[in-house]
């Protein structure tokens, strides 16, 4: 019974390797990326990859960047004042795609990138000699420029940007959500809560995955609604007490006690559509609880869920429709789970038997 199945990702970064070192392109190999950049002095590293790997080389000359049979792939250009960026100008005499290299220059001429070559279907790379930097130019004014040209001769490197893509990349996907009916309410004392304060607003039917455990994570909703008890705080969710699984990026969970700002974790709606956002503070206060069991039916087994939230008329749970307050919630209430596997170590699904109750 699921209450969404379709995705809708958004368009994927490109990345390109510059490298001389066998092993980053080993690496680089290994987790799909084949396109290789070359000084055009460096045809016999090209030859002596491709024996070995299915690369894609591309050549640098002094006009752009060349395939092995010498058509132009890229236009390739040095921008190191704000009166060369009027060479991406006249995109219209341009190759398909564009790598520049921004010299002394970082997040500024990115940001004028993206703002000149909005509405344009060409492809814009910059080099980039670390993660952090290719991050911002992937991040920048939002949307980031197309792809980005890895220069390193670090190994690491390519795990790190390989894992912050893949992230990225389950961006605007949509997570599968199932109904689930409660089964019991009840109050259950005090207990240490975590208000999440995110660096982001959520809109109506968003907020974290959240559950006692991991097999089956609730919806608890953002403070985004305005009520009469208190003004709309956009950017918190009242998740629930510090033992708790909260999702995060890459199919993982977090205790909520382990986040911190800075930390990462996912946004979900009522849809299932994903987007990380940062933690900008967490607040850990002693509060009353209220317990809440919910069970489901996911290929033909039936599933049974709990969670304790503060209880408050702020604190809610998602619906297909709406978001519940735990003060208002009723047995026979339908609400929304994720539901996937329990066993758990170090906040990643593995495969082993696990009893909790």
């Amino acid at each position: 019974m699921s209450a969404s199945s379709s995705s809708a990702n958004p368009k994927k970064k490109k990345v390109w390797i510059w490298t001389e070192k066998k092993e980053v392109m080993t690496a680089a190999v290994e987790r799909g990326w084949n396109t290789f950049i070359f000084h055009s002095g460096r045809r016999e590293i090209a030859a002596e990859w491709s024996s070995i790997a299915l690369l894609y080389p591309l050549f640098i000359e002094e006009t752009g960047i060349f395939d092995g049979e010498h058509i132009k792939i890229a236009s390739f250009l040095e921008i190191s004042s704000p009166g060369q960026l009027e060479k991406l100008e006249p995109l219209n005499e341009q190759a398909e795609n564009i790598v520049v290299d921004l010299i002394d220059w970082k997040a500024i001429p990115a940001e004028n990138i993206i703002a000149m070559i909005q509405g344009s279907k060409k492809t814009v790379f910059a080099i980039s000699k670390t993660v952090s930097e290719a991050q911002m130019y992937l991040e920048a004014l939002e949307h980031g420029l197309g792809g980005v040209v890895m220069k390193t001769e670090d190994v690491e490197a390519i795990f790190e940007l390989k894992n912050y893509i893949d992230k990225r990349n389950d961006e605007g996907s949509v997570l599968e959500l199932t109904k689930a009916v409660v089964t019991n309410i009840q109050m259950v004392g005090m207990g240490d809560r975590v208000c999440v304060d995110l660096c982001s607003i959520m809109k109506p039917s968003e907020g974290l995955l959240v559950g006692s455990f991991a097999r089956g994570l609730f919806l608890v909703h953002s403070e985004c609604l305005e009520s009469n008890y208190i003004s709309s705080r956009p950017f918190r969710v009242n998740a629930g007490p510090v033992h708790s699984y909260v999702a995060v990026p890459g199919g993982k969970t977090s205790y909520l006690s382990e986040l911190k700002a800075g930390k990462e974790v996912l946004v979900v709606d009522q849809n299932g559509m994903q987007r990380t956002a940062i933690v900008g503070r967490v607040k850990i206060e002693t509060r009353p609880l209220i317990l809440v069991e919910a069970k489901s039916n996911e290929d033909s087994q039936t599933h049974y869920s709990s969670i304790l939230l503060q209880n408050a008329e702020t604190v809610a749970l998602v619906s297909s429709f709406r978001g519940i307050p735990v003060t208002s919630l009723k047995i026979g209430d339908e609400i929304l789970l994720r539901v996937q596997g329990g066993a758990r170590h170090t906040g990643i699904e593995i495969q082993e038997f696990i009893v909790e109750k």
